[in-house]
């Protein structure tokens, strides 16, 4: 691509966005830090349908940052239950409290201040110093990587350290250079929504694209060449079992998990690595009494960025031991709907509790 047609590349996604972009989500009618902060960090490989619903329920609870960074972990964690990817929640919850601590409840107004902070990374600081500040900064999410690199024909490799920062560098020199107030957060917005709805991963639809004339994968006829990163997450498969312990008054048995690792410092039914062990124990958990039975529940395959994780549950139901285990708690229906369970232990927990009583 030509010098001239950089050149070009910032009013014409300026003026397509204007025209074509996705104006109506309710974090694009707003210049607040926070509001635009938590959409930014919900939208991390999530898409915006599935967000929605939860950005409104979060600003329902926590109208502000000193409201999120004064609740409970397990509170914020119930709240994004289901949302996936819960890191970005207890980095979500940690950031509240030093915005709070560290700058009075006023986020830092430069991107490179903001990407100091827990779970923001350089392109979100960028999103947020653009859209909040008018700062000319680049934003580099998966989308915008995808459109950049087939405009510019950028065939390096990204998983090269090196080759990461030219495009960095690249897409520094395509931001606008006038009328920043109003040209930053458009522009920023634009490219996100080319990569989201245009510049797909398969199929592209570059006869809508405002960037057609000057993209130089599409000269080439070879868009879905680009982005170019040769290292890739190496999948595997994990087997767990899952105990489900219920009282006579329906309460379940929830243990917290460790603090690395898979839903990290969430509460849990007891994880198993085989049948034999969680049958043990299983047996272990009755209080004495006869009035106990137990089932199997269909498996349920969850698929995480890395693995995919196959469930198997049992379900103990009836006279339990008052501690089954030496670790946990009993949780009533009304206390673990609220609290940070994971998307499959909840619908696991959902459909045990609706078995007839004993």
């Amino acid at each position: 691509m030509s010098e001239k047609a950089g050149g070009g590349v910032a009013a014409k996604v300026v003026a397509w966005q204007a025209a074509h972009g996705r104006n109506h989500l309710p974090w694009q009618q707003t210049r607040d830090p926070y509001r635009v902060w938590l959409s930014e960090i919900m939208l991390q490989q999530t898409q915006v349908v599935t967000v929605l619903g939860y950005y409104d329920r979060f600003l329902q609870r926590f109208p502000d940052v000193k409201a999120l960074a004064q609740a409970e972990q397990d509170e914020v964690m119930g709240l994004w239950s289901g949302l996936g990817y819960y890191s970005r929640a207890r980095n979500l919850h940690q950031c509240a409290k030093v915005v709070t601590a560290q700058y009075g409840g006023a986020f830092p107004d430069t991107a490179q201040l903001l990407a100091t902070l827990p779970g923001i990374g350089r392109s979100t600081a960028g999103a947020i110093a653009a859209f909040c500040f008018s700062e000319r900064v680049a934003i580099l999410d998966a989308n915008v990587r995808r459109v950049l690199t087939r405009v510019l024909g950028f065939d390096a490799d990204l998983a090269v350290a090196q080759n990461e920062k030219l495009l960095w560098d690249r897409a520094t020199e395509l931001l606008p250079t006038g009328d920043l107030q109003a040209s930053m957060p458009r522009y920023t917005q634009g490219l996100m929504d080319l990569g989201a709805t245009v510049c797909t991963p398969k199929a592209p639809r570059c006869p809508a694209c405002p960037l057609s004339s000057v993209c130089t994968a599409l000269s080439q006829g070879n868009q879905e060449r680009y982005p170019v990163k040769t290292r890739q997450l190496r999948r595997r498969a994990e087997t767990w079992w899952l105990l489900i312990l219920l009282d006579p008054a329906r309460r379940v048995w929830l243990q917290r998990r460790p603090a690395a690792g898979i839903w990290a410092g969430m509460h849990c039914v007891p994880v198993f690595s085989d049948q034999a062990q969680l049958m043990q124990v299983a047996a272990d958990s009755e209080g004495g009494a006869a009035r106990v039975r137990m089932w199997e529940v269909p498996a349920l395959m969850h698929v995480l960025t890395h693995r995919d994780l196959y469930l198997h549950a049992v379900v103990v139901q009836g006279d339990l031991a008052a501690r089954p285990l030496p670790h946990g708690d009993w949780f009533g229906e009304h206390q673990w709907t609220g609290i940070g369970l994971p998307a499959p232990i909840r619908k696991l927990l959902d459909s045990a509790v609706q078995r007839p009583i004993l």
